[in-house]
């Protein structure tokens, strides 16, 4: 294929960074939707369908950060794509060394979610995709949240990950040691028996899934409370690093914002330039900044910190 274009390579820079990336081969560009959190409303839906229509080629591709990306649009027709899909309220963007969109699974509806994962994704897009949109980070920073163990969105190969969890609370003077433990049969990892009469479970393999929980008909494992699991300096590309997790789990949502943000700053402030936050988490060691993350002095000086160049 013809990689030439007449388009000047300024130009070509100069939409990027607004989510138009050359379609290589042409004179047109792939104009990327941001979709918040890979859900969209049926309005938004149609405004982009029509926008495909009116000023690309009639195509639309999912990227793997959930944005809709609107193809072959014309150079000189990107400023009026922008001006119709904004009557919807939505934007393009989702390139460069700053916060990338933000993915979420479908965990709000699925029967093995175990948190509201469009409520957090969404929370996490407004407070840092669109308030951290100018603060410029030593490279591109991506969040996934993920609504239970399975890890459909891989949050642990995210810079930040979060999933959901819910840790019980198992009632042993209501067990009555079943040999066929109803909650033992339930756990798909395989961590509960029944010994000496009682059921015990192996923290190190237990994953926190629930799907034990409510399954004892003596109700000895009714009872749990919501947790959440952070992974961070995880990476997939050409260079990939498996995320590790905080040796603590979070016990409400506006902990895990805090950590996310957090993050960001400690990345600010301590990455090189064209550093991943995984090159930077194993440089300065886990334990460290696992312990700057939690301290909650990064937020205290965070004006400090986003002024600095």
């Amino acid at each position: 294929m013809d990689n030439k274009t007449n388009i000047k390579q300024e130009d070509i820079t100069r939409v990027k960074a607004m989510g138009f990336l050359w379609n290589k081969g042409t004179e047109c560009f792939n104009g990327r939707v941001i979709t918040r959190n890979g859900k969209i409303t049926a309005e938004e839906c149609k405004c982009i369908s029509e926008a495909a229509e009116k000023f690309g080629n009639g195509n639309i591709a999912m990227t793997t950060r959930l944005t809709m990306e609107v193809q072959g649009i014309p150079y000189e027709k990107i400023d009026d794509f922008r001006a119709f899909v904004a009557q919807a309220g939505l934007e393009t963007g989702g390139t460069g060394d700053k916060v990338r969109p933000v993915v979420s699974c479908k965990g709000t509806t699925c029967h093995f979610g175990l948190i509201d994962t469009y409520a957090i994704s969404e929370e996490i897009h407004k407070r840092f995709f669109k308030g951290y949109g100018n603060v410029k980070l030593p490279h591109k920073f991506k969040i996934a949240v993920g609504g239970c163990p399975n890890n459909c969105v891989k949050p642990d190969l995210n810079d930040i990950g979060i999933v959901g969890q819910r840790i019980r609370h198992f009632n042993t003077e209501k067990c009555r040691g079943c040999k066929k433990c109803m909650i033992a049969q339930a756990c798909p990892m395989g961590a509960i028996k029944v010994e000496n009469g009682v059921a015990v479970t192996d923290k190190s393999i237990c994953n926190n899934c629930g799907r034990c929980i409510t399954k004892c008909p003596f109700h000895a494992n009714d009872e749990y409370e919501t947790a959440y699991r952070i992974y961070i300096g995880g990476r997939w590309g050409k260079k990939t690093a498996m995320g590790r997790s905080l040796s603590v789990l979070l016990k409400s949502e506006e902990e895990v914002y805090n950590v996310v943000e957090s993050a960001l700053l400690f990345f600010k402030e301590n990455g090189n330039k064209k550093e991943r936050f995984a090159d930077l988490v194993t440089r300065m060691g886990f334990e460290n900044v696992e312990k700057q993350l939690l301290s909650g002095e990064l937020l205290k000086r965070k004006e400090e910190i986003i002024a600095k160049e």
